[in-house]
């Protein structure tokens, strides 16, 4: 009688089909895992590019509200003109009003025309180590939104240094001399002073040569730059005329 023994798989068998086994889910999970990845890639890429895009728009915006907000500021200390006019103008004579009105008048028109040609250059170009040495006429500036309104902020505060002395040498001085002495504080004065301590304002990220901002001076709103300026000018003009009132 024929008889079949029945035989038992050797372990070799055994790790042979454990290790195909095991192949063929790691290869499964290697699939499952590089799909994962590339979804997650995908999801990065359009998570940042929308982030990219929500920033450039956040800057655009602030930029704008940035330029709005230095030309209202602008305004603010253009009408400093129209307080001067009125303090003098309750200060002084009667027959003298009109005279300090024209003076606080024309000489912001001074200031615009001398600041616009010279001034500017002079204050915020690239410095030699005294003063700017370019951006006369606003050459330079042009295509650019902040420059612009740059000029006007710091154009305000130019006339607004010229004004000042009106007030204390109201009564004292003629109309020619006065408007004389403010062309040349809007051409030269103010603006090499204002070169020293705030000459890299208009590129922030640069010194710009400016040594007295390079030994940490800091003047935000303008007590040195534009009233104590102002202020030394002022005492000047009085110590001439009572110098030529003693002659």
């Amino acid at each position: 009688m024929l008889s079949i023994r029945r035989t038992k798989p050797g372990w070799p068998a055994a790790l042979a089909v454990a290790l195909m086994a095991m192949a063929a889910g790691g290869a499964a999970y290697a699939q499952d895992a590089a799909a994962a990845t590339n979804a997650v890639a995908e999801a990065t890429n359009t998570v940042a590019q929308a982030a990219a895009e929500v920033v450039s728009n956040v800057k655009a915006e602030k930029s704008g509200v940035d330029l709005v907000w230095t030309i209202v500021c602008a305004f603010l200390v253009f009408f400093m003109q129209a307080g001067f006019a009125l303090v003098e103008t309750g200060l002084t004579r009667a027959k003298n009003a009109c005279n300090i009105i024209m003076k606080n008048l024309l000489d912001f028109a001074m200031a615009s025309v001398g600041f616009f040609v010279l001034g500017f250059g002079l204050m915020f170009g690239d410095s030699n180590g005294f003063c700017g040495s370019t951006l006369f006429g606003l050459s330079g500036v042009g295509g650019n939104d902040w420059g612009y309104t740059f000029f006007l902020f710091q154009l305000v505060f130019a006339g607004t240094t010229a004004t000042i002395v009106s007030g204390a040498m109201a009564e004292r001085t003629k109309f020619t001399s006065y408007m004389v002495y403010s062309g040349i504080v809007t051409l030269v004065v103010y603006p090499i002073f204002g070169h020293w301590a705030w000459g890299n304002l208009l590129d922030g990220d640069t010194d710009n040569g400016v040594w007295l901002a390079a030994k940490g001076f800091t003047d935000f709103a303008g007590s040195t730059v534009v009233h104590s300026i102002g202020g030394w000018l002022a005492l000047a003009g009085l110590s001439l005329q009572a110098a030529s009132r003693a002659l």
